[in-house]
């Protein structure tokens, strides 16, 4: 062989090892793409002056329900959070063993979790969680279970003073 000959052969060679790590990179790159799970963005916003939580999925509002957060002489505190656990089934160890399904625990012991006093949804009536109809704590449950990382809690609002025998908003 001549010389030039070999200088060839060892950039053809080369290439093909440059060539085989391209493929390699591309084919790991498209498994990713594939493999990866879906990533989306999850707001889920609690009005205490409204009663209400709405869910936002990548900045479009998807979900909106009525609440029930702290009564009179309770305190459901404002701020932003994240989801620290879930729990499918909890009984509240300091309030009598109370069921709250589908519990999303954040700051300490607060949580969002679906409660059976549906009645009172839509006002004031928890010791500080924010309860749900079950119905609609079961899909946000499962929607933060999958989204956990990306989801975020933010509480807004002013809680409601009593006057008589009537609640009275502070403004």
């Amino acid at each position: 062989m001549h010389i030039n000959q070999e200088v060839h052969v060892e950039m053809i060679k080369g290439h093909m090892q440059n060539m085989s790590r391209f493929v390699v990179a591309i084919a790991t790159l498209a498994a990713l793409c594939v493999c990866a799970p879906a990533e989306a963005s999850i707001v889920v916003t609690v009005d205490k002056s409204a009663q209400r939580l709405s869910v936002a999925i990548d900045g479009s509002l998807r979900y909106q329900w009525p609440v029930s957060t702290a009564r009179w002489g309770y305190s459901t505190p404002n701020g932003s959070y994240r989801p620290e656990w879930l729990a499918r089934k909890w009984f509240s160890r300091k309030y009598d063993w109370s069921p709250m399904p589908y519990s999303i625990f954040f700051n300490g012991g607060y949580a969002i979790h679906g409660s059976y006093e549906i009645a009172h949804l839509g006002r004031p009536a928890s010791h500080g969680c924010i309860r749900l109809h079950p119905q609609n704590a079961a899909i946000l449950f499962a929607l933060v279970r999958e989204h956990i990382r990306e989801t975020s809690i933010v509480v807004t609002g002013e809680a409601p003073t009593p006057s008589g025998a009537k609640w009275q908003w502070q403004y």
